[in-house]
């Protein structure tokens, strides 16, 4: 009832069917922003795409311009100077066939995951449990790599993943309400900018449907679309 309380409260002030430029939509959110913690503000963004046909898969990365305020861990697979490289970048778990052993017997202890090239023959035995965590290395996403500091850092530093789901939504946190309203601003629209472009050819009719941005125990509050790219 308490929660309940709250969100009603939250809501106060908030056009529920209202779509609000994205700048005052930021703020409405930090203003609604009153959990004991940092609240995470998370975007969520409805595509015209069915995920289910390979031809409007949507998955990408992108670094925000102002960090995403989580420190990540970060565990590499490589062997050799790529090892010694990716400790050098401040991977926190670095490993190979040890490393594998590890994941294989449910030890994770890394929330984003690299591996070099040669590594992808043991690591693709992990796909049944970094699979279903969406940890599994994907070049496409950068995280199969040689460029093991870049992609270290990348992490490190505000890299986010994301990928459409079944519904075709695309969901990800992109700062704290602690953030200036104009550093989640940049933020949400750098995602927005990576979604647009990984637009599949298979797409048709409109793209980006529904933008709503909401925080952790927040209200949800619709963005207008056109404003992400303005």
């Amino acid at each position: 009832m308490a929660t309940g309380k709250r969100l009603t409260k939250a809501y106060d002030g908030v056009n529920r069917e209202k779509l609000y430029p994205i700048a005052e939509a930021i703020k409405l959110i930090k203003e609604r922003a009153k959990a004991k913690f940092d609240e995470t503000i998370e975007v969520s963004m409805n595509l015209g795409v069915d995920p289910r046909h390979a031809d409007q898969m949507v998955r990408g990365v992108v670094t925000l311009p102002n960090g995403t305020g989580r420190t990540l861990r970060v565990g590499v697979f490589a062997r050799g100077a790529k090892a010694d490289e990716a400790k050098a970048a401040g991977a926190d778990v670095v490993g190979a066939e040890d490393l594998v052993e590890k994941v294989q017997g449910g030890t994770i202890e890394f929330d984003r995951c690299i591996a070099t090239p040669d590594m992808m023959p043991l690591v693709g035995r992990l796909g049944k449990v970094l699979g279903p965590r969406g940890m599994m290395p994907n070049p496409k996403i950068g995280t199969v790599t040689m460029d093991v500091t870049n992609a270290v850092k990348g992490a490190k530093g505000g890299s986010v993943e994301f990928r459409v789901e079944k519904a075709g939504i695309v969901q990800a946190g992109i700062g704290k309400a602690s953030f200036d309203e104009d550093k989640l601003v940049e933020n949400v629209k750098a995602l927005a900018d990576a979604v647009i472009k990984a637009k599949p050819a298979g797409s048709k009719g409109t793209y980006v449907q529904r933008v709503a941005v909401s925080s952790t125990q927040g209200p949800g509050v619709k963005i207008d679309p056109s404003s992400l790219t303005s």
